[in-house]
């Protein structure tokens, strides 16, 4: 893609435009959706939104990947007691969903997993529906890990639930 082309789309996309895809209530509701699979799996989820890279990042060509790789280590989603972190990056400039898994995690769910769970938000957010379709994402994702990881007794969040704007 032209890099000139992607550094206007990244200058258009505000905090504001990030704001108005994912209101309030729709925060909370993501945040509870969290809360309510790790009371059923043992993993940790981080779903972290950002309505553009950085205007460095994408001057030097920085993939939403990377900066999905980027933010798992800055915020230390792979630092829980089972090494069972989830990081699901959303940036919206880009049109990119990113998750990124702690090994434990890793080695269990396969790609065509993370994929499906992606394709469910991208085909959402195509058509502006961005509250059920990260909804039906995490859904979608509980239900996995919960097959792969099912709660044995009361943990410990090791994460905030709550999700994170940039």
């Amino acid at each position: 893609m032209n890099t000139f082309k992607r550094f206007l789309r990244h200058l258009r996309h505000t905090r504001a435009s990030a704001r108005a895809s994912f209101p309030p209530a729709t925060l909370q509701a993501i945040q509870t959706c969290i809360g309510a699979g790790e009371a059923k799996h043992r993993a940790e989820v981080r779903l972290v939104i950002e309505a553009a890279l950085p205007l460095g990042a994408v001057l030097r060509n920085e993939s939403s990947r990377a900066r999905a790789h980027e933010l798992f280590s800055h915020y230390r989603i792979w630092d829980t007691e089972e090494n069972s972190g989830v990081l699901i990056y959303l940036n919206l400039a880009d049109h990119r969903v990113e998750i990124v898994t702690d090994r434990t995690v890793g080695r269990v769910l396969k790609r065509a997993d993370w994929e499906s769970v992606c394709s469910t938000m991208t085909r959402s957010f195509a058509n502006g529906i961005y509250h059920d379709g990260v909804l039906e994402a995490l859904a979608q994702l509980n239900g996995l890990l919960t097959v792969h990881f099912p709660q044995t007794s009361h943990q410990k969040n090791e994460i905030s639930n709550r999700p994170l704007m940039l």
